[in-house]
């Protein structure tokens, strides 16, 4: 397994993979609940860059020279800047507005979403993607991880938790109410 930065051809697996974590948010952005339509709609900012959701932002875990799975990180500071194309679009093509609330904040780099192919769910999959980016951001740049957990996910947020997040108030998304996790590089030892 080998664990890497996106590259613009991941997009459509990409974009099928996030689409797994994002569903019941992409249908709130469009107004519909059209699965090609949202599917297409994340696929459009997934292969396009400097937004939210760009491959840019992406990791994909690759098995066998297939991606199996992805996940979407960015720099919470930036969620206005990433956000600006999608809302226009949104305006643009689906005439309705587009004002979520802000999932993340300066301060931490945010897990917007990750999904794993389901003929490797339950194996282990999301739990390694999740130690490397652990590894990456808090371990080696020293930066905080935040993510929103749906409340009604107990499997999710044992998952996270397991993993050393520990919570740090709660948010609502599109309707939701979300627990925000976050994880904290340790203080250095004198």
């Amino acid at each position: 397994m080998t664990i890497r930065k996106a590259i613009l051809s991941d997009a459509e697996r990409i974009a099928s993979y996030l689409m797994l974590a994002m569903e019941d948010i992409v249908y709130e952005f469009i107004g519909q609940t059209d699965p090609e339509k949202a599917r297409d709609f994340l696929l459009h900012f997934v292969q396009s860059e400097n937004n939210q959701y760009s491959y840019q932002n992406c990791f994909v875990l690759e098995e066998d020279h297939q991606v199996i799975a992805a996940i979407n990180i960015y720099e919470g500071a930036k969620l206005e800047q990433f956000r600006a194309p999608i809302s226009h679009y949104i305006k643009a093509n689906f005439l309705k507005d587009f004002n979520p609330e802000d999932e993340t904040q300066a301060g931490e780099y945010y897990i917007d979403s990750f999904g794993v192919n389901p003929d490797y769910q339950g194996k282990g999959i999301g739990a390694k993607m999740l130690q490397y980016i652990i590894m990456t951001y808090v371990h080696q740049k020293k930066q905080t991880l935040g993510l929103l957990v749906d409340e009604k996910n107990p499997n999710a947020q044992r998952l996270y938790l397991k993993m050393g997040f520990e919570p740090a108030g709660e948010k609502i998304l599109v309707g939701k109410r979300m627990l925000h996790l976050q994880l904290k590089p340790s203080p250095l030892l004198h």
